[in-house]
């Protein structure tokens, strides 16, 4: 029991559950202030972050390891990945209000925001892990490059098509066009490619700065030491 309690993992997991705490706190007192609903919605957007995390925690807790298992795991955490970084859209939600300084409402977001993001990477470093079974680390780094590309598109989906993670079962058809089209005539979507291209290349950025800022110039010259990044740790 010592042993968890001292892990990376155990003490990210704890500072993630008092940060979310914290943020429903700020959206709490803020309702209780203004008597608005303004910035209720991002609890539902932090729950909906937290789920790639759960299922990527479930991957490594029970160590699937059946190939079919594994997969259909990772689909369905794909559909709910770019829920992490979607939070940092809501910055489009600040504005000047007469009941609340902005300053506030910017905290608001912005602890919103990071605690979906790191819960995010957080689960994308899980799913690296366990990819780390069936392939090399050149082709693992390619699979979270897409896999993070992939986010920036989905997080445009739901921000300005407001497309969401279970309309793949609500409304397959509809979703489905809306992709498609946007493949066979990509000229005509500029604004789509242009969100998925810059935020792609941001998300990816952040993710391998945070992974690569863990990694000490004296264990790389030891062979035996098997921890290649902070991230891995957790």
């Amino acid at each position: 029991m010592k042993n968890v309690m001292e892990s990376s993992r155990f003490k990210i997991n704890v500072l993630l559950i008092l940060m979310t705490l914290f943020c429903f706190s700020l959206s709490a007192f803020r309702y209780y202030i203004s008597d608005t609903k303004v910035f209720l919605f991002l609890n539902w957007n932090l729950f909906l972050a937290w789920i790639p995390l759960l299922l990527s925690s479930f991957i490594l807790a029970f160590s699937i390891k059946s190939k079919t298992s594994l997969i259909f795991i990772i689909i369905v955490w794909i559909l709910f990945f770019p829920n992490s970084p979607y939070i940092l859209t809501d910055l489009f939600h600040l504005r000047v209000r007469n009941e609340i300084p902005i300053w506030y409402d910017l905290i608001v977001i912005l602890s919103y925001a990071w605690t979906g993001l790191i819960s995010g990477f957080i689960s994308l470093n899980d799913i690296e892990k366990r990819l780390s079974d069936y392939m090399n680390r050149t082709i693992i780094s390619g699979v979270v490059v897409l896999f993070l590309f992939m986010s920036s598109f989905g997080v445009y989906l739901g921000r300005f098509l407001r497309w969401n993670s279970w309309d793949v079962l609500n409304n397959p058809f509809g979703l489905f066009s809306d992709i498609v089209v946007r493949f066979i005539y990509p000229m005509e979507y500029t604004k789509t490619w242009g969100v998925t291209l810059l935020m792609g290349i941001m998300l990816n950025l952040i993710y391998f700065t945070f992974k690569w800022a863990g990694t000490h110039p004296e264990k790389e010259l030891q062979p035996e030491n098997k921890s290649l990044n902070g991230l891995e740790q957790f």
